[in-house]
């Protein structure tokens, strides 16, 4: 039964994050996960050290660039081996690089003394601080006067079963999976939570930590008044058509109460903010050290849920990618076959199988169909592992999987920021026409972009721009300048008459005082007029994608018949189908809606027979 009650301006040279809510691009790809050094190799790479004798006995320092700054250890050593290896200073992402017992700055010292070499797996899902931590030891394996690249190279072996039983099996590590797990297990069934990665958190990790919720008492404490039915008002404005009503008001109803069993578990709230100053209330909630378009504070919600999971006894099987659900005679959903990084088919039986394995933004196949506003899925910054596996499980035992034609976007400068903040002058598509209010929402602002079918944004700009990010974007030798519109057309391989038509319309609005095309507030309304026309290129970005699995309200999946699969549920991005429409809507949406669904598709699963 139901439980009812449950980046980024970055800096002038930057990286930009490319997505509405800040999801930090890091850590996606690796080579499996040493678990545990394979003993017969770390016995021979010790041996190999006592012979050659290599060290100068001391404590060695060694700082190398890693994803956010640098990293730096101290490694000692006695004549013949590495006996000491501490990780001193860094800056990395807190649930990738750091902060539980999987990542790397508490696992992989331990693994390069017991491996006795540098050459061990990296952290699959947290590769650029793997890679950062062994460049510094070897540094200092150099210093004690070793050869780091002679060292042994010591792969991990996953020790799992061939075939695993449990009462309930989790695909998926993130927001959803994991609080799926956990209210299946506070119920009282066994979970095994398969991972594709080494690490839990998958794209919420690298998220900016913000959580959508309406009438929570972090919204009383900054003197906002909201409810349920006004965060479903403004969300079903957005619908198209593609919204499910009751799904979405579950969600809301449950808002609050989401917020605060997140909190209990030990995520810190730091407070509310809009994202963008034209919507109101403020309801979206961030997590400790997030706020604006920041990324990589998801950590903040993965990590105390891992704790919890843990504590409850779920268990992990890492670097293992659910192939294949088991179906029984009539139908129902009773497990899965996995594969493990290091290529072992292994079986896991259970009275319900739960799907949170994310989106699928990094397939290429899926996303062709994008390709119109969209020319690559590259520009993305979810985990490498979100190609759609779950919704290709599914949809082969019947499950109906909708695909839509919206997904998170944003258009945005890889070079001063330009559409990452609220910049709000002109802009406009690849044909040079005006297609929105660029004083809305990032997300709004891309939506019509796309609907365009446009595969660039232009921010047109003079001198008089009062926009810091463009005063900057319009110094860099990479911005498009000319002396006229049409020649500044020309260089955009655009049509001069559109481009011209266009600016003479929107100055011609400016002066009026009133927007008339598409209602932005006339105090945003600056003209574009100068001895020099700019043009900074937005490029378009993806990473939440919608649609996917329909669900109903028990977070069962549904067939092609809109009937429920007996055994098999889902939550979280894999399972978007009537929760979006076609643009993505607020931050946090995602987040919270994975969390709630989760715990819903838990409970249930748990309670199955």
């Amino acid at each position: 039964m139901k439980k009812k009650h449950l980046a980024a301006l970055l800096g002038a040279s930057m990286v930009v994050s490319m997505t509405a809510c800040g999801q930090k691009a890091e850590e996606t790809t690796a080579a499996p996960t040493t678990e545990a050094a394979a003993k017969a190799e770390t016995t021979e790479a010790a041996t190999q050290a006592e012979e050659t004798g290599g060290f100068t006995a001391g404590a060695y320092t060694g700082t190398t660039p890693a994803m956010n700054g640098e990293l730096t250890v101290e490694v000692t050593f006695d004549e013949n081996s590495i006996k000491d290896i501490v990780v001193k200073d860094h800056l990395e992402t807190y649930g990738i690089g750091y902060g539980m017992d999987t990542t790397p700055v508490e696992v992989m010292p331990r693994q390069m003394v017991e491996a006795q070499s540098v050459n061990v797996d990296s952290i699959t899902g947290a590769t650029i601080t793997s890679m950062a931590i062994k460049r510094a030891v070897a540094d200092c394996v150099e210093q004690a006067g070793g050869d780091a690249d002679g060292m042994a190279e010591v792969h991990g072996s996953l020790d799992v079963e061939e075939t695993m039983e449990t009462d309930v099996v989790v695909v998926g590590g993130g927001a959803a999976g994991l609080s799926a797990a956990i209210t299946a297990a506070e119920a009282g069934a066994e979970v095994i939570l398969i991972e594709k990665q080494g690490i839990t958190g998958g794209s919420t990790t690298r998220s900016g930590g913000k959580v959508l919720a309406a009438g929570t008492q972090w919204q009383t404490k900054q003197d906002f008044e909201d409810s349920p039915q006004q965060m479903y008002d403004y969300l079903m404005g957005f619908s198209k058509g593609l919204i499910d009503e009751k799904l979405l008001m579950e969600f809301c109803d449950a808002s609050a109460e989401n917020m605060a069993w997140l909190e209990d578990l030990g995520m810190k709230v730091k407070d509310v903010e809009p994202i963008h100053s034209s919507l109101t209330p403020w309801r979206v909630h961030n997590s400790e050290g997030g706020g604006g378009q920041t990324s990589g504070h998801g950590g903040q919600i993965i990590v105390p849920l891992t704790e919890r999971a843990q504590e409850l006894g779920v268990r992990f099987v890492y670097n293992t990618s659910g192939k294949e659900l088991i179906t029984g005679s009539d139908g129902s959903v009773t497990g899965v076959k996995a594969e493990t990084a290091d290529g072992k088919t292994i079986t896991v039986n259970g009275k319900a199988v739960i799907l949170a394995t994310g989106g699928y933004a990094s397939s290429e196949e899926m996303m062709a169909r994008f390709k119109d506003f969209l020319p690559s899925n590259k520009n993305t910054t979810v985990p490498a592992g979100n190609i759609g596996e779950g919704l290709i499980m599914a949809e082969a035992v019947g499950a109906k999987n909708f695909e839509s034609d919206g997904l998170q976007l944003v258009y945005v400068s890889y070079t001063c920021g330009v559409g990452i903040n609220e910049e709000s002058g002109l802009i406009v598509s690849a044909a040079g026409e005006r297609v929105v209010n660029e004083w809305s929402y990032q997300s709004h602002v891309a939506a019509a972009l796309a609907e365009a079918k446009s595969p660039m944004g232009y921010y047109i700009a003079t001198s008089n721009d009062p926009n810091p990010t463009v005063q900057y974007g319009i110094t860099l030798d990479s911005t498009v300048k000319a002396a006229t519109v049409e020649e500044l057309a020309g260089q955009l391989d655009m049509d001069p008459t559109v481009l011209k038509a266009t600016v003479d319309r929107y100055n011609e609005l400016c002066a009026k005082g009133e927007d008339e095309d598409f209602g932005k507030p006339a105090e945003y309304m600056v003209p574009v007029e100068g001895d020099t026309y700019y043009a900074i290129a937005m490029n378009p970005g993806s990473s939440v994608t919608f649609g996917g699995l329909s669900i109903n309200e028990e977070s069962q999946v549904l067939d092609t018949e809109d009937k429920p699969i007996k055994g098999l549920y889902a939550a979280g991005e894999v399972a978007f189908t009537g929760l979006f429409g076609t643009e993505y809507p607020c931050c946090g949406m995602a987040i919270g809606s994975a969390v709630y669904f989760g715990r819903i598709a838990g409970t249930n699963a748990a309670g199955e027979q």
